[in-house]
Order: C-alpha cells, then structure tokens, then sequence
C-alpha cells in the first residue's frame, strides 16, 4: 500500500470517527443536542434528519466508487463544516475547533483520496 492510501484511510478514518460520534450524539442525546441548537437558532426538527445525512455521507465516501455520490458527500461535508465553524464564532462557545479539525480531515481526505 502507497503512502497516498495510507494518509486516506487514516483521515477518512478519523473524519468517520468524528461523524459517527456526532451522529451518535444526535440520536442518543437528543435533549443535549436541542440545546445546542436552539442556541444557534437552528430549528430542533433538523437534528435526526442531519444526523442521517451524516452517515450517508460516510456511506458514500467509503462504499461508492462513482465520482457523482463521493463529490456530492465531501461537498455537503464542507459546508456543514464552513457553516458549523461560523455557527460556533458567533456564539463564542469554543466549538469551532473541532469543525476546524473536521474541515482539515476532510480536505486531507478529499486531497488523498484524488492521489490514490
């Protein structure tokens, strides 16, 4: 295995780590996650449908071959992310870290994944 692969599986594996554990928040803590948006002024109904969306993206990511449903999941990814990272400046809550530390994997991932 190259060195391109390499980096791929471990961005793209932690960037799945990261979505399964924020999808796993939506579903398994959802009275938290309201909260949070409520917050940000989102409303509450998006929370399971989003969470959704997020594993259909990593199913994409990981399981398609196509160039159609892949593009279309790293981009939904990059503007979930941009948005997040904004979402959680104007609020001053300190959250912008770990959408800044998705947004990373992500690129490296997307990077790689056109290398390998």
């Amino acid at each position: 295995m190259n060195k391109n692969k390499i980096i791929f599986y471990v961005s793209t594996g932690l960037l799945t780590l990261l979505m399964l554990f924020s999808a796993g928040m939506y579903f398994f803590n959802h009275a938290e996650v309201a909260g949070m948006f409520t917050g940000f002024g989102y409303p509450t109904y998006i929370i399971y449908p989003y969470a959704i969306a997020k594993i259909l993206g990593l199913i994409a990511i990981w399981f398609f071959k196509g160039k159609f449903f892949r593009e279309w999941a790293y981009a939904g990814f990059f503007f979930a992310f941009i948005l997040a990272f904004f979402a959680h400046v104007m609020i001053s809550d300190g959250g912008q870290f770990a959408a800044l530390v998705a947004l990373i994997l992500l690129v490296v991932s997307y990077i790689f994944d056109k290398k390998a």
